[in-house]
């Protein structure tokens, strides 16, 4: 093993150990002749009250989920007034920087488990020049339009896959594409993922207005050994912020899919709906669209804000062709009123209050209140 790969434990504490408070970098930096090593990460504590049924989300914090809220008839006799508290969002992770110029990250969090508190891998990538491989954020994601909210599942629209995929990335100043692992699904029938998703984005700012722009193409595909047909699912999203004054800004998402909506956020059941559906052999891919809007205000020792976003899928087409879809979820939207502040430095508190709505394709809908207080102390 050559020297530049080998860290010994006394060529490690012989290195320049330094302890400091959270901050974007880094809260625990080692370094030694080879590499820098940040250790980063928070304990926090979620905690909700459903005032209607409770639909919080069974592996951990404390998420609304839109596949538990009642519709219908359900609707007339559910039980209701709901608490609980976890700490399973509580997240670990290591920056390593080489003298060569790699960088590699490892995070995880607690949200592992069907009921939450085992170790769940969020990142894991290494980065050389301009290129990245490994798993992190989705190429096809932005936040730059999105509105701070303490649900960590967030709002309904959000631009694109609202979550972490291995990919291969190359960036080129403002621009990125990746090819990525495919998420195609088909209602009712097993998918067959041949090829990856290809996706590209921009990302620029000018003056006051921050943007980005993405899509992606991916292969929606079955084969059964005696059949197999293909189709082509497409989606794009915009995403923008303007800062009006250093107090306000407003923010928000828009996004189109057709045959792609695992990367349309918050649809289906909860998180992501079907792509397409078959009529006779044939696939017949599902439009979907979506988007957010919301502005933040800082108010006192901190900073209060506002969003409301709504999904759609059409399943019209699915109807017209006699399938079984009554129960599907046609539109989810929910909307959030949030007050976070810091009393000291490393330490977040925040106090929210949810709306989820529901309506299905067969005209069921329903609803559900509850409130959130957070408590987050990084390191």
């Amino acid at each position: 093993m050559t020297k530049n790969t080998r860290f010994p434990a006394v060529k490690l504490f012989s290195g320049i150990l330094i302890l400091g408070l959270a901050n974007a970098a880094s809260a625990v930096e080692i370094k030694t002749d080879d590499a820098k090593f940040d250790i980063y990460g928070f304990a926090r504590l979620n905690a909700s009250y459903d005032i209607n049924e409770d639909i919080s989300k069974s592996n951990g914090t404390r998420s609304g989920d839109f596949s538990q809220i009642n519709t219908g008839s359900a609707e007339d006799s559910e039980a209701s007034g709901y608490f609980g508290a976890d700490a399973v969002q509580s997240r670990l992770g290591v920056r390593t920087t080489m003298a060569s110029g790699v960088q590699v990250t490892v995070e995880g969090d607690f949200r592992g488990g069907s009921s939450g508190g085992e170790l769940r891998l969020r990142h894991a990538y290494g980065e050389y020049g301009n290129w990245l491989m490994g798993r992190t954020w989705s190429n096809y994601n932005s936040f730059v339009g999105n509105t701070s909210v303490l649900e960590m599942d967030g709002v309904a629209g959000h631009a694109g896959l609202y979550s972490r995929t291995a990919q291969v990335r190359y960036t080129r100043g403002n621009f990125s594409f990746a090819v990525e692992d495919p998420k195609s699904k088909i209602l009712e029938q097993d998918s067959k993922t041949g090829l990856p998703t290809l996706t590209a984005r921009y990302e620029d700012k000018v003056g006051a207005l921050s943007f980005a722009s993405a899509a992606l193409i991916q292969e929606v595909s079955y084969d059964t050994g005696a059949k197999d047909r293909s189709s082509i699912g497409y989606a794009l999203f915009g995403a923008a912020k303007f800062q009006v004054t250093d107090a306000v800004s407003i923010q928000g998402n828009a996004n189109y899919t057709d045959g792609a909506n695992g990367y349309l956020w918050r649809s289906g059941t909860n998180y992501y709906g079907e792509d397409a559906y078959l009529k006779n052999d044939s696939i017949e891919t599902i439009v979907g669209y979506s988007a957010n809007l919301g502005t933040t205000i800082k108010i006192g020792p901190g900073a209060l804000s506002a969003v409301y976003g709504v999904v759609t899928m059409d399943w019209d087409d699915a109807v017209d062709d006699a399938l079984s879809v009554g129960d599907k979820h046609e539109r989810n939207t929910n909307a959030f009123l949030t007050y976070k502040w810091s009393p000291v430095k490393s330490v977040m508190l925040g106090v929210e209050y949810g709306r989820y709505e529901v309506k299905k394709v067969n005209g069921d809908d329903g609803d559900a209140n509850r409130l959130m207080f957070a408590a987050q102390y990084n390191f």
